[in-house]
């Protein structure tokens, strides 16, 4: 099965690949914040564009030398691909294929001379400032993300029940005298318009705000940089967005969304300014500066996830598995600081908001509410149902995957245009809105409507005086609602008809929904699928037992199966684990959960990958995964490194600087510094590394060597003049150079970082994937004798793992 079903896709990968489909991704249509292209250009199969050598002569300024090494497949480059590479704005469709539009991150920090300078200046107690002022933007990070999540929560439920209310008041007036398709139409119409609003500001303003944001936090914390992935638009588009989407009715969550905001939040708090807004605050300058942004992103994303559900270790946890090679205890605790911040904002102004002042109850978006009572209990002999369910869950989540695969494929060959998104939308939520009121409608599942009801808006419909339908519990709700219903209402509540309906029809929905062009995160629709399905088991387990009301309580095999079902989708473990057990407030059910998530995660694993996976590999991103391939310790790094490689000299002509940041073919951000030792033809000997951006600041304050000394008050510059620049450095084009000017020496000595990480070429690959994890590296020089004869960057491991994971289809697909 395995390998019909990879052969399979590797058939239909090759056809979509061969198709040359160059329709707009979903995450953003836009070029970098710099308006510069990346590490390098697209890459095709691993193949790289071929790079115009020049040896270096006497007067020369570029040394070149070595080769260009790939070990993945080569295919012929056509015209129309050809003609493709220079397009920023449309990225060709191809799983093998390296975007332009990301960089990495300079996690490293440039030890240049400026750096040492100042940190020698730092006294002991400017450097415990600096520690007091992490905590406290840490603490500011948990609070504005606790007041978003507390401000998304009574908007939503605010504008769901006027909704939900009007709805209900004209389906109990048309029940008696007819016309319920008067109902129907109002339902869709209310459904659609708040999902068009959403879908307008995500497709026209802001298309990097769609969907839950996780794939492209997992990519900044994994060292990517994505394109305006944290900017204060971005944030604005997402809390509305959301909003909409949540009280439009589709199959989302608003919880998702929440990691994507907490790290918006951080990445602006830690500035100290807006660039957005341009208003510079002059404090935290000194965290402006990738290695300080991405720690304060990861406090952010843990914040998101704290508000979101109430789990602050949770949340420590989730950024842990995405970026824990960069992590110290300091750092550590920091993050938990605010995630607790976060978790006791949002549940303190709720306790506000439901007139129960310092009534604490509100941790997270979603309350699971506690599993406490008796019935709850698990034994031992239940552990192989669990397992059993976790494998359910893995290959409901397989399913939902492969399905949501081909939807993506799907819209990025016919529903590019914004306008055909937010129609799409619209249409979603129409039919989702149908499907529920016919569902309803055709529905006999009535229960007694008791004193003590936790029905937020009961519909009686066509069943006898004081009872209602149940099937409107589940659809005429918001979704956390839904899954709170599912776990804690009493035996008897749903019937199995009910839930199995129930479940395959809200499965579908969810897939079709996850991907549209609005701000929706998919963690509620998965424990809602996962919920209903358990506690289908549950309620059939309990029937073929003569004391199943005993042991077998529905509301402990939904937990089980949210589990399983969120588990199948998303491929999370250990944080989920923590999540989903503070969520419900009991540690009895740590254990449980914990084998149903890796069980679905193996389970899963072997058919598909995890959703987030599935995405940033569909987005061409150079995502590195947490260890080499199991097969790569026979390669070197001379098997995986770019060559030959652009080096500029110590003292180097302005003008071949300008040149070599001009070229469009070869748009490098590191450039090795190298010095000649004699004026023979020997290669010339490393002694630095300098970054684009720095050059363009250089070039920008026309830091040269004659200026320099014709004017002998310039003022020296320091590293708050790169900080200023940062993030988004201007691009070459914008920096004017005269004719004159381009004949001026730069020295590079004061600037390039004189202590970068090299390794020899007969280094394995397993050592370099580790040192590139472990360090958060950017450029890493191969080197043989002190000279240069290669590069690895990001993209040339990610480049390597995707063609030999082409390789490997290719074959399963001829056998």
């Amino acid at each position: 099965m395995k390998l019909f079903t990879r052969a399979f896709w590797s058939v239909e990968l090759a056809e979509v690949a061969m198709a040359n489909i160059t329709k707009k991704v979903s995450w953003s249509s836009r070029t970098d914040e710099s308006g510069v292209a990346s590490e390098g250009t697209p890459l095709l199969n691993g193949a790289e564009q071929p790079r115009h050598s020049r040896q270096l002569s006497g007067g020369g300024s570029i040394f070149q030398i070595g080769r260009l090494s790939t070990v993945d497949l080569e295919e012929e480059i056509t015209t129309e691909e050809d003609s493709l590479r220079g397009r920023l704005k449309e990225i060709p469709h191809n799983e093998k294929l390296l975007s332009l539009k990301y960089e990495s991150l300079d996690y490293d920090n440039i030890e240049n001379q400026l750096f040492l300078e100042e940190e020698r200046r730092m006294s002991f107690m400017s450097f415990r400032c600096l520690e007091i002022s992490r905590w406290v933007i840490c603490g500011l990070i948990g609070f504005l993300t606790g007041l978003i999540a507390c401000f998304i929560d009574i908007v939503v439920e605010q504008l769901a029940g006027i909704k939900y209310q009007v709805i209900k008041e004209n389906i109990v007036k048309f029940t008696e005298v007819g016309g319920l398709s008067i109902s129907l139409i109002l339902w869709a119409v209310l459904n659609s318009s708040f999902v068009m609003v959403g879908a307008i500001m995500v497709a026209f303003f802001e298309p990097i705000a769609a969907g839950s944001g996780i794939p492209q936090i997992k990519c900044y914390l994994n060292g990517v940089k994505i394109p305006r992935v944290v900017r204060l638009k971005t944030l604005l588009v997402k809390v509305c967005g959301v909003i909409c989407s949540v009280v439009g009715g589709l199959a989302v969550g608003k919880e998702g969304p929440m990691i994507h905001s907490g790290a918006v939040v951080a990445a602006g708090v830690s500035q100290g300014r807006s660039t957005s807004l341009k208003r510079d605050f002059k404090i935290f300058e000194y965290f402006r500066r990738d290695t300080e942004k991405r720690d304060f992103v990861s406090a952010g994303a843990a914040a998101g996830v704290s508000a979101a559900f109430g789990a602050p270790v949770g949340g420590v946890l989730f950024s842990l598995e995405e970026g824990a090679s960069f992590w110290n205890q300091m750092l550590t605790w920091r993050i938990f600081f605010a995630s607790m911040i976060s978790t006791f904002t949002l549940n303190f102004f709720l306790s506000i908001y439901h007139n129960k002042p310092g009534d604490l109850s509100n941790p997270g978006l979603i309350n699971f509410g506690r599993f406490e009572s008796e019935s709850m209990e698990y034994n031992l002999y239940e552990i192989p149902l669990f397992i059993a369910m976790g494998a359910v869950g893995g290959l409901l989540g397989a399913l939902f995957n492969v399905l949501n695969y081909w939807l993506t494929i799907f819209r990025i060959r016919y529903v590019h245009r914004p306008c055909l998104q937010v129609m799409e939308a619209m249409l979603v939520a129409a039919v989702t809105a149908t499907v529920a009121f016919t569902m309803i409608y055709f529905s006999d599942d009535c229960q007694p409507l008791g004193p003590d009801h936790t029905e937020e808006y009961p519909l009686q419909l066509f069943c006898a005086d004081g009872e209602y339908n149940s099937m409107a519990t589940a659809f005429f709700n918001t979704p956390e609602r839904s899954v709170r219903s599912l776990f804690h209402n009493q035996p008897g509540t749903y019937n199995p008809l009910t839930l199995g309906v129930f479940t395959l029809t809200y499965f579908f929905l969810a897939c079709w929904t996850y991907g549209l062009s609005v701000s929706a995160g998919v963690f509620i629709p998965s424990l809602l699928i996962g919920a209903a399905w358990g506690r289908l088991c549950g309620i059939l387990l309990a029937s073929i037992t003569s004391t199943g009301s005993t042991w077998a309580d529905p509301g402990k095999y939904a937990l089980i199966g949210a589990a399983a079902q969120l588990g199948g989708i998303v491929r999370m473990t250990l944080s989920l684990t923590v999540i989903m057990v503070e969520a419900t407030g009991n540690v009895t059910y740590g254990l449980p959960i914990m084998l149903v998530l890796m069980t679905a995660k193996i389970v899963g694993d072997y058919f598909q990958e995890g959703l987030y996976d599935i995405h940033i590999k569909l987005q061409s991103v150079p995502f590195l995964h947490w260890d080499a391939p199991a097969t790569s310790h026979w390669l070197t790094a001379r098997e995986v490194m770019s060559s030959p490689v652009t080096c500029l000299n110590r003292i180097e002509k302005v003008g071949t600087i300008v040149d070599t940041l001009s070229n469009t073919s070869t748009n490098h951000n590191g450039f090795p510094v190298v010095v000649r030792v004699s004026d023979n033809d020997e290669p010339a000997k490393l002694c630095g590394l300098i970054l684009r951006s720095q050059l363009i600041v250089l070039l920008k304050h026309k830091v040269f060597v004659e200026l320099a000394q014709s004017r002998l008050t310039q003022r020296k510059l320091q590293l708050k003049d790169f900080r200023d620049a940062y993030p988004r450095f201007p691009p070459i084009q914008s920096i004017h150079v005269s004719q004159d000017e381009r004949e001026c020496m730069m020295d590079l000595t004061e600037f390039m970082n004189t202590t970068p990480y090299t390794v020899p070429q007969e280094t394995s690959l397993p050592r370099v994937f580790k040192l590139f994890r472990a360090l958060g590296l950017r450029h890493l020089v191969v080197v043989e004798d002190n000279r240069v004869v290669g590069l690895v960057t990001r993209k040339d491991l990610a480049r390597y793992h995707q063609g030999r994971h082409g390789l490997e289809e290719l074959q399963l697909a001829q056998t």
